[in-house]
């Protein structure tokens, strides 16, 4: 019997402006981390630009906050958490309108992922959006290797 990982492995962590160049900047990153060959990297990197983009517009974000961003891989799937400065009139919420033609970031993440949530960190520590999106490896081989 396979044993299951104890703890995440960290792929990557960054601190980025929360300005709208910093989403083509997390996407960059985020396919750096994984490598092109991973079976997720596509899916990872979407939802990656969705959460981050969220926290951009939603979180209530001044001119001098950071939004964190973190990946970590464990047990086939890969966890990408957005650490925001949070919003006290919102929460993250999945819209209604599947047509619209704005507003669907939740939408999207909650589609590719098999778990997704949000968190409050604490007073004056933010809020952490989360996603999990599982992976089958190729051929089967285990965990990838960056």
């Amino acid at each position: 019997m396979k044993r299951a990982n104890a703890d995440p492995r960290v792929l990557g962590r960054t601190s980025l402006a929360s300005v709208p160049e910093s989403v083509s900047l997390a996407r960059r990153e985020v396919r750096r981390w994984l490598g092109s060959a991973h079976p997720a990297a596509d899916d990872v990197v979407l939802a990656a630009t969705e959460l981050i983009t969220n926290a951009i517009i939603h979180a209530g974000c001044g001119a001098d906050d950071y939004i964190g961003l973190t990946v970590t891989e464990q047990d086939g799937a890969i966890r990408i958490e957005v650490n925001d400065p949070g919003s006290s009139v919102s929460e993250p919420e999945v819209r209604k309108d599947p047509d619209a033609e704005s507003g669907r970031g939740l939408l999207i993440v909650r589609e590719l992922s098999h778990d997704w949530g949000s968190c409050d960190d604490g007073p004056g520590l933010g809020r952490t959006v989360w996603c999990a999106i599982r992976f089958t490896p190729p051929n089967g081989s285990g965990p990838l290797m960056p």
